[in-house]
């Protein structure tokens, strides 16, 4: 029987979906990782089997904790200004654009993933906003856009 494990994973999770959404997938090192979640390099690898392991689960969980409750948002907000805004200060936008221009070019499984979320988030500005299905992807587009702009204001 192996030793119980020693650290929160749902934890753990969260605290990587908020490191990958802040950096880069490849730059974020092993090291700094293990550093950054206070889990020993031996336990991460059990329970993730690999950085790609947490990476995904990571992903995953911003999708659900952050991403769908703001498609519930925009879903609500019945028009476009409203739901720009609640879209732009709720988390999740972060890490959805980073694995979308990092690793979704060459991961299938995280394509898979940011396809899915994009296409939500298409859907829900169609049914809230009453557009169609063209003016539904150029309002992500804009979104997306929006949110990396204000990404990019804070860095500088």
């Amino acid at each position: 029987m192996g030793r119980p494990r020693g650290f929160d994973e749902a934890m753990v999770v969260q605290m990587a979906a908020e490191l990958f959404a802040s950096r880069s997938y490849d730059g974020i090192s092993i090291d700094e990782l293990v550093a950054h979640l206070g889990v020993h390099r031996n336990s991460l690898y059990k329970t993730f089997g690999s950085k790609r392991g947490l990476y995904l689960a990571a992903l995953r969980w911003s999708l659900e904790h952050h991403l769908a409750p703001m498609i519930e948002q925009i879903t609500r907000a019945g028009e476009p200004e409203r739901a720009v805004r609640s879209a732009l200060e709720a988390p999740g936008l972060d890490l959805l654009l980073m694995a979308t221009a990092e690793r979704a070019p060459e991961d299938a499984e995280v394509a898979k993933e940011v396809g899915g979320a994009i296409t939500a988030l298409d859907h829900a500005a169609a049914s809230s906003l009453g557009l169609d299905a063209p003016a539904a992807v150029r309002f992500t587009a804009q979104l997306l856009g929006l949110r990396l702009r204000a990404r990019a204001s804070n860095l500088s």
